[in-house]
């Protein structure tokens, strides 16, 4: 793979489950990975690009990762954990079936930035919007994280469920716009649109803190809240929601809907107006 590209990553001597990959294009991204014989990638249905002809699909219940359970149960308890957070019911599973090399690529549906992170570098967990997952090493878990506090369950924008991704492997997620991560230290304190918070890892404390006056929010745009982001740990923070590009459009072509700041709220439109979408 050539060494100029952004995100690149190559096997380190004496790590069995590690895997190969390249990130590829600038608005309009893929990952393009390598897998050894016997090795898997697992992604969400759709996601495909390309794949070399040794490389095998299989359609699977929930993420594929086996962390379920075997039985019929436990694979249905790891679908409804993908339905809940807003993805199929289904992922594929690409496993390397021949010899040497082979590679298989996977697009993000949106212009944005796809984002490579081991989740070992991590603590093994990262919590992100709830359809940022893209693709992974196979063994990564997508499972449920729901906001602790009501009000930020109601107003964050993100609704009361996210994404956690789990695991010690390579996960791809895909970030709307221009991606900036953010270390915050024990204590510090950053205010983000709620729309634009992308993900954050365990040790960040995620609430509200008020955006303003009434006249802010009537006529600045922001909404009633940001989300306030507590150290330590480390934040992602996304210049483009794909909600906001899609209130965008709508204005644009003259429909209802008008400037979407947030990702949705269990509210419904009220929840849109106090979160200033609409």
């Amino acid at each position: 793979m050539p060494p100029s590209s952004p995100w690149s990553h190559h096997r380190q001597s004496g790590v069995a489950d590690d895997i190969d990959f390249e990130i590829k294009g600038q608005e309009l991204q893929f990952v393009e990975i390598e897998l050894d014989p016997g090795e898997s990638a697992v992604a969400e249905a759709g996601a495909l690009v390309w794949k070399d002809a040794s490389i095998g699909m299989t359609t699977v219940f929930g993420d594929g990762s086996g962390g379920q359970g075997d039985g019929f149960m436990g694979k249905l308890l790891g679908a409804g954990k993908r339905l809940v957070t807003g993805e199929s019911l289904f992922t594929t599973v690409f496993t390397h079936n021949g010899s040497g090399k082979a590679r298989v690529a996977f697009a993000s549906p949106t212009p944005g930035s796809i984002l490579p992170l081991r989740l070992a570098d991590y603590g093994g967990t990262l919590i992100c919007q709830k359809d940022s997952f893209l693709a992974a090493a196979k063994g990564v878990s997508i499972g449920i994280q729901f906001q602790r506090r009501m009000m930020t369950g109601l107003f964050g924008g993100e609704g009361f469920i996210m994404q956690k991704l789990q695991g010690d492997g390579w996960v791809f997620v895909q970030m709307g716009g221009t991606v900036v991560e953010r270390e915050l230290a024990p204590g510090q304190e950053l205010h983000v649109d709620t729309g634009c918070l992308a993900a954050y890892t365990p040790g960040v404390e995620f609430d509200l803190v008020a955006a303003g006056g009434v006249r802010s929010v009537i006529f600045g745009g922001e909404g009633l809240f940001f989300a306030r982001l507590t150290g330590p740990g480390k934040v992602w923070i996304q210049s483009l929601p794909f909600s906001r590009l899609a209130g965008r459009m709508l204005a644009a072509a003259g429909g209802y809907g008008g400037q979407n700041r947030g990702e949705g709220s269990v509210l419904g439109g009220l929840g849109d107006f106090i979160g200033g979408n609409r």
